[in-house]
């Protein structure tokens, strides 16, 4: 696995994350008969803080970024994106794992909802996430602190 960090997001990252999401969603979006190149950035850009944003860098590159944000109830994990070329490397797992991990020692539970048919809930149940609902389109999962411990 290639060395990764993640830091606080900035006001730039915010295009550079946004066409990122064009190109992992994509491919789900279509399927779903959804995709659109500006409805899917600005879908970002509408709901971009910086405050609970962190950026992925691979030996100091941007590679991605995700979301954490706080709820009254939970945290919700939110814009996951990593590379296409980096997937599958254990990246994602890794930087899961580390938020996770976070949010075990709060106690927090963490949501997400994922588009039906994406690879990426495999990687959640693997995780301890669990279906609460699902529509159409999105599947809500949650993840009580502590569940689904995968050993490193």
């Amino acid at each position: 696995m290639a060395d990764w960090t993640l830091r606080q997001a900035t006001a730039a990252d915010l295009e550079p994350l946004a066409d990122l999401r064009a190109v992992v969603m994509r491919p789900d979006l279509e399927r779903l008969g959804r995709y659109d190149p500006h409805r899917v950035r600005q879908r970002l850009r509408d709901a971009y803080d910086p405050t609970h944003t962190w950026i992925i860098e691979v030996s100091g590159e941007f590679a991605g970024g995700v979301a954490l944000r706080p709820s009254p109830d939970a945290h919700w994990l939110e814009h996951f994106y990593l590379a296409p070329h980096l997937q599958g490397t254990g990246i994602g797992t890794a930087v899961l794992r580390e938020l996770l991990s976070r949010c075990d020692r709060d106690g927090t539970v963490v949501r997400l909802n994922v588009l039906r048919g994406s690879p990426a809930r495999r990687l959640y149940e693997r995780h301890g996430f669990t279906l609460e609902s699902e529509d159409p389109v999105d599947v809500f999962m949650a993840r009580e602190p502590g569940a689904g411990r995968v050993c490193p």
